[in-house]
């Protein structure tokens, strides 16, 4: 090698600095309030307010007291938050990502009358921010009398036009229409078609669509705040900010209820954590079959 390739590939990597300072730059700071919660759940009151360094542990930790507290206070309802947070994001992630699955692949592969019209309604349904849909679902569902139950949540969590969008454009790509044909050439119906041919390619998309439907229903505030007014029904999110606004009143006697919020906010991560650690391997395992079709 000369010394003009060598110098050239000594300072080749220099220009990917400023890119990786960046890149640390944004891992430190998604990075810090995590540690500040993994750290602050560790404490008691004295320690949360004592005016210690708020991103190091106090000399006291007491991470399972602090648990054992969480799960007992008010005769364990922050179990219950979690469970109905786990049927919310289970049930509308699923059938969020059915709904997009079969809306997707047929926005795709298949002509029929106003095709363009109905996917451009879905494409305006992406400009409309999930919030400002809030009270007229409620003032629909108070109609049927649906305000108030779990279907309140569940129901309009399975509308993601989002995932619609997704599944179209993968399905579209990533799904030849050759392969299609050959399929039913070989005498093959359309749902075995779908099943056996089509959804094996379309894995990595319809595990994205899911993890990212079941995040969105576990991470929803706005619409069970306002659908929902027995506390036994609230999932977590809705749960923790009850009881901020019972700690901010200072109306919890002589509970310190900001330890319980903390640990409670640690708590809830934990299960997004593992599904996306979970169904990660889903994505490389569709990459994989998709590259050997």
């Amino acid at each position: 090698m000369s010394d003009r390739s060598r110098a050239g590939a000594r300072r080749r990597p220099q220009r990917h600095l400023p890119l990786q300072v960046l890149l640390g730059f944004l891992v430190v700071y998604f990075l810090v309030p995590f540690w500040w919660v993994i750290v602050n759940s560790s404490k008691d009151a004295p320690g949360l307010f004592g005016g210690g360094n708020t991103l190091w542990f106090a000399e006291r930790i007491d991470y399972l007291g602090n648990l054992e507290q969480l799960f007992a206070y008010d005769n364990g309802i922050y179990g219950r938050w979690i469970l109905n947070s786990t049927l919310y994001a289970l049930a509308g992630g699923v059938g969020a990502t059915i709904l997009a699955v079969m809306a997707g692949y047929g926005f795709a592969k298949y002509r029929f009358a106003a095709r363009r019209f109905s996917f451009s309604l879905v494409l305006g349904a992406l400009m409309v921010p999930a919030t400002a849909l809030v009270i007229p679902t409620f003032m629909m569902f108070s109609e049927f009398g649906l305000t108030n139950t779990i279907w309140a949540v569940i129901l309009p969590s399975l509308l993601n036009p989002f995932g619609v969008y997704l599944m179209h454009v993968y399905a579209r790509d990533a799904v030849p229409d050759e392969i299609l044909d050959a399929a039913r050439a070989d005498g093959a119906g359309e749902v075995r078609t779908f099943l056996q041919v089509a959804f094996p390619l379309m894995r990595p998309a319809v595990v994205t669509v899911l993890l990212l439907s079941a995040v969105a229903s576990w991470n929803n505030y706005f619409l069970p705040l306002a659908m929902l007014s027995d506390n036994r029904l609230f999932p977590v999110t809705v749960g923790l900010g009850l009881w901020q606004g019972i700690a901010s009143a200072n109306n919890a006697g002589s509970t310190s209820l900001w330890s319980l919020i903390i640990m409670g906010a640690l708590v809830s991560v934990v299960p997004l954590v593992i599904a996306f650690f979970t169904l990660q391997r889903h994505w490389r395992g569709g990459l994989s079959v998709g590259g050997l079709r």
